[in-house]
């Protein structure tokens, strides 16, 4: 005789099963349908309970999306180190997000989910050593993602540091021996580049609903932009400007980035006005802010947040434009022989 709790076991599987099969049909048929449906049936399968939530008195799980592409897995192999928590996951795919912006080697370390060290360079090692000196306090703890192979010349300054994660398409196994000496650090494998995999959506939970939105994926061609002052930008403050600003939308309203050889050298993120965005990115200079540009990721409402980098040194600045006061704005950056690019699209990010 088949016990009601086995009966009750084998009845949730089932019919777990077929909630996920028919999900699976709506899913197909809603994007038949296009936009957004009427109605959203999402499937997803727990792969891991976590230790717990973004809290220890907060239980957590992991679920993947059962229609997500196998080319495009949502985790990645581990390679070593510990599981990863909830905080480790989510700032995983941040990291994953920004270093898909970029074809060229690039280093990217994500803390609470904000950038706090961006770089492109020749090398991936350069980019590396870019990334991390522009905040390396922050850095502390970190989670790395870089596109390109891990050597056992970048390992060696790796392990020098307290690393949470580090994510690269590949080790050479003399970069792997290095790393593993420390049992404190997550070792994963990332291929890379999900931007042509159909992740196309991004959701947002509130209470008792959900938001979805289309993923900020649109890129924001030089073509497209203007001009506004009469100064035009050389190359390298282009170079500056367009590294920016694809860093900017990965960063937490209201965003200000200010780079200079294709890294970030301050970020402002999450402040409630502009202007101390502004002057927060400033605090963390561990360079010199001559001749650097600063990528705002929505319009200056004010002339403040320009000032203050422009008194600081900076000589570029791109932004979506679009406020009532962008004449006062220009004026400003006209006054300090600036050269100023609108990009006519916000990149607000909560």
């Amino acid at each position: 005789k088949v016990s009601i709790e086995t009966r009750k076991r084998l009845a949730r599987a089932a019919f777990n099963h077929t909630a996920s099969y028919d999900a699976a049909i709506a899913t197909w048929f809603s994007e038949v349908e296009g936009d957004f449906p009427t109605e959203l049936h999402l499937g997803f399968k727990k792969v891991q309970s976590l230790r717990y939530g973004e809290n220890p008195h907060q239980r957590g799980a992991f679920y993947v999306d059962a229609a997500a592409s196998p080319e495009a897995p949502p985790i990645v192999q581990q390679l070593h180190g510990a599981q990863l928590s909830f905080n480790n996951i989510l700032d995983l795919d941040a990291a994953r997000r920004v270093v898909d912006e970029f074809a060229l080697p690039c280093c990217v370390i994500i803390k609470h989910n904000n950038p706090c060290g961006v770089s492109v360079a020749e090398h991936v090692n350069v980019a590396y050593e870019r990334a991390f000196s522009f905040d390396p306090v922050s850095a502390f703890g970190g989670v790395y993602a870089l596109n390109r192979v891990v050597d056992a010349e970048l390992a060696e300054e790796m392990a020098k540091v307290f690393i949470e994660v580090v994510s690269a398409p590949a080790f050479e196994q003399e970069a792997l021996e290095i790393l593993t000496r420390k049992a404190d650090i997550r070792i994963l494998v990332d291929p890379g580049r999900r931007h042509s995999y159909g992740y196309r959506m991004d959701m947002k939970k509130i209470a008792g609903g959900l938001l979805v939105q289309d993923r900020d994926l649109e890129p924001d061609e030089r073509d497209t932009m203007r001009v506004v002052t009469s100064r035009q930008p050389t190359e390298p403050e282009w170079e500056d400007l367009l590294f920016g600003w694809r860093v900017a939308k990965h960063v937490k309203s209201n965003a200000i980035v200010v780079t200079k050889n294709l890294t970030t050298v301050g970020v402002g993120a999450g402040q409630m006005s502009r202007v101390d965005s502004s002057r927060i990115a400033l605090q963390k200079a561990q360079h010199s802010f001559e001749g650097a540009a600063v990528a705002s990721d929505a319009f200056f409402p004010f002339p403040d947040a320009l000032e203050v980098v422009a008194d600081a040194g900076v000589t570029c600045a791109i932004h979506p434009g679009g406020s009532k006061r962008d004449q006062e704005v220009r004026d400003v950056a006209e006054a300090r022989g600036m050269a100023m690019v609108m990009t006519g699209r916000r990149h607000f990010r909560h």
